[in-house]
């Protein structure tokens, strides 16, 4: 009986080619936009994740903003402070690498996103100050020259990211050229290894396209205004994590008059904080991706119900030798399925397509895994019923005599 209904609803679409074409659009976009916004969420998590681990769990994040913490978790997370200013100074960073529990400490401190070598200027660039053993605690590679070091650090040298290699000098291995950053010169003394990872911490500057110089030189440049977005501090072997996030908690406090506004996140809290951040960011923007699965389900239903009016007869007249109020309501039903599900499958495949671009032409890695899948192949099934029902109904209902005598 299924095996009937669909290549009867197969041949009635068939017949309107382009109306069933333009019912499925709403429907392809609808599922290639939600598929390819999880996968990105997905694949940023994935890439997050790998680099939070790389960090290693003897490391501590130091935040601006304060996460709500309850009972060792993060439990919920103030996103506004994500949008306030940071409240960290250099006076932590010197407080926090004085605590005799603390081995290693690193801040980041933002400069400007603006830098030009000499094939031009690019101006979507993340410029950071920091010290020379940043690049032991992030784990990250040297593909050529070196990190510079404490000895260098009142020299105007850089380490860059391999992209900004490629596209400010053209080569892989620019070390010893000059890269201009607000109005001064400085020396490339190293590059990054290309990292798939991509950010710091909580997504905020890809490796690939960014340029770190010392600490020093970053305080001249911004008239010792300096924007320190985060502190990365390795624990002692010996010492107890607990102990030390404590320590900096009270010492960073201490300096800021008593007042908690920032975070001490440890792994396990970062992995939480960004899994909350990530997904908020996904949902929101699926559900904007979702109004036009509405739109679609919408559509699907006005042009069922033009159906339904336009076969009147054809209702009629298969009543009339004995087709029952089911069989007509599969009929209908199976053909509302056949435009969500047609329209699920090529939007399934155009995320693909979109995957594969994303994955060849940029740093992001989206993932498209099975449970992602499986929610598009239900939302495409639960469109086509939910939409389609009300005019299978209708078609159901109608008086064989009324309907024989419709035109």
């Amino acid at each position: 009986m299924w095996s009937g209904n669909l290549k009867t609803a197969i041949g009635s679409l068939r017949q309107r080619r382009w109306r069933t074409i333009f019912t499925m659009l709403g429907i392809v976009i609808g599922i290639s936009s939600v598929v390819t916004v999880v996968s990105l969420g997905y694949g940023f998590k994935h890439q997050i994740v790998g680099q939070i681990n790389q960090l290693g769990s003897n490391v501590l994040t130091v935040r601006p903003g304060k996460v709500i913490d309850k009972q060792g978790g993060v439990s919920s997370l103030n996103l506004y402070s994500f949008l306030a200013p940071s409240t960290l100074t250099s006076d932590d960073v010197s407080s926090v690498r004085h605590l005799g529990l603390v081995s290693s400490v690193a801040p980041i401190e933002f400069v400007t996103n603006v830098a030009s070598g000499d094939n031009g200027e690019l101006d979507n660039v993340f410029v950071a100050g920091t010290s020379s053993n940043l690049f032991d605690l992030l784990h990250q590679n040297i593909n050529y020259g070196a990190p510079f070091s404490e000895d260098d650090a009142d020299q105007n040298f850089a380490v860059i990211g391999s992209d900004i290699a490629a596209k400010l000098f053209g080569v892989l291995n620019p070390v010893g050229s000059t890269v201009h950053i607000d109005g001064q010169d400085f020396i490339v003394h190293g590059v990054l290894a290309p990292s798939s990872g991509g950010f710091l911490s909580i997504a905020q500057a890809d490796y690939n396209t960014s340029v770190f110089i010392p600490t020093a030189a970053a305080d001249s440049l911004t008239s010792n205004h300096s924007n320190v977005l985060q502190i990365l501090a390795r624990v002692k072997p010996q010492a107890n994590i607990d102990q030390a996030a404590a320590r900096i908690r009270s010492t960073i406090a201490h300096n800021h008059g008593g007042t908690v506004d920032f975070s001490v996140l440890k792994q396990n809290e970062l992995l939480g904080v960004t899994d909350q951040v990530l997904g908020k960011i996904t949902n929101f923007i699926s559900a904007l991706a979702a109004i036009s699965l509405l739109v679609g389900g919408i559509g699907i239903m006005n042009i069922m119900l033009v159906s339904v009016s336009e076969r009147t007869r054809e209702i009629g007249i298969r009543k009339a030798i004995g087709a029952t109020n089911r069989q007509i309501l599969n009929q209908f039903l199976v053909e509302g399925l056949a435009l969500s599900i047609g329209g699920g499958i090529i939007g399934i495949g155009i995320s693909y397509l979109v995957n594969l671009i994303l994955r060849l032409y940029s740093s992001w890695h989206p993932v498209i895994s099975v449970p992602i899948l499986i929610l598009a192949a239900g939302v495409s099934i639960g469109t086509g019923i939910i939409f389609s029902i009300a005019p299978a109904l209708q078609a159901a209902r109608k008086n064989p005599i009324d309907a024989l005598r419709g035109e």
